[in-house]
């Protein structure tokens, strides 16, 4: 493991530190991981689902950045459908291009076919 993110909020998924892989540095822009896909969710509308398994701690990448005051998603934040108990959490970074990022990071072990979900923290559920 190359990195360690302290998680902020206070439910199960963030009370520890996570270990996250550092993802490699890739030319071409992917708006998913190869590990995800997006179909119809039991949640809402569409939603992000696992193509395979993906362990605890999983680093996915990029959810929403921050530029000016603004806070943009990412495709990947755009398809993440809120639960109450999710099974991924948000990981605030700061990064010299933006005031800050927030990647989306695997709080558990995840099913093939299972929907991943977060808490929504910057939208009312």
């Amino acid at each position: 493991m190359d990195g360690v993110a302290t998680l902020i909020r206070k439910d199960t998924c963030t009370q520890d530190t996570l270990e996250m892989e550092k993802k490699p540095e890739n030319k071409m822009y992917r708006p998913l991981p190869d590990s995800l896909t997006i179909a119809q969710s039991g949640v809402n509308g569409l939603g992000l689902f696992a193509k395979k398994g993906i362990g605890q701690g999983t680093n996915l990448g990029t959810t929403h950045l921050k530029i000016g005051d603004e806070i943009l998603r990412t495709p990947l934040g755009g398809f993440i459908n809120h639960a109450d108990e999710s099974n991924c959490v948000k990981v605030v970074l700061n990064d010299d291009r933006y005031k800050k990022k927030w990647t989306l990071v695997t709080c558990r072990n995840i099913k093939e076919g299972e929907e991943l979900t977060l808490q929504y923290t910057f939208y009312k559920v």
